[in-house]
């Protein structure tokens, strides 16, 4: 059976990450699956252990961490997040792709764990423009202001990172968005067959 890819997909909020890969996710013969994370907050009402994330102790999180377990890891309103490695390379060594959808920040740690590995691909998805960024942001109506402007301002520098990345794809359009991340997992996985 052949390894899994390791498909690391970032870009900034309201670009529509979450859209493409829940449209991806509907071709079996791609055999995605979801990275799930660790974390030390509590589980929120319908969230299960292994499932949703890890659920785990801080004193269990610092733990891994000292043992080097993750292959990257963060810090958000008290609470930590961490992608273990173990997991990971199981559903790869299981022939899955796992899908790790990550922050810039995190992304750049795993590139550097993973540097080695040729099975591990990076796709950066970026909006048409920033004021299309912003028409969406705002078409959300979720968010007051001083958040819309702070996600902005956070896009622009996430933008600065695309460099990093293998592919760099532009969601003008959803369908022709997602044949292009597609045909990108497609392609990968021929070149890995042929290795």
């Amino acid at each position: 059976m052949q390894k899994g890819l390791l498909i690391i997909f970032s870009g900034p909020s309201g670009v529509g990450k979450g859209t493409i890969i829940r449209e991806i996710m509907k071709f079996p013969e791609l055999k995605l699956t979801y990275s799930i994370s660790m974390t030390t907050r509590a589980p929120r009402e319908g969230e299960i252990d292994g499932v949703n994330y890890f659920f785990v102790t801080k004193e269990s999180f610092l733990q891994h961490l000292y043992n080097d377990d993750f292959l990257e890891h963060a810090c958000f309103v008290d609470n930590y997040y961490a992608t273990p490695k173990a997991y990971v390379e199981k559903m790869r060594n299981e022939g899955y792709n796992v899908i790790l959808e990550i922050e810039t920040v995190g992304a750049k740690q795993v590139m550097n764990v993973m540097k080695d590995d040729e099975g591990c691909i990076s796709i950066f998805l970026v909006p048409p423009s920033l004021e299309e960024l912003e028409r969406r942001i705002r078409g959300r109506k979720s968010e007051s202001e001083e958040v819309i402007q702070k996600r902005i301002a956070k896009a622009e520098l996430e933008m600065q990172e695309t460099f990093r990345y293998k592919y760099v794809v532009c969601n003008r359009n959803i369908k022709k968005t997602v044949q292009k991340v597609y045909d990108i997992i497609h392609d990968e996985m021929q070149k890995k067959a042929m290795d």
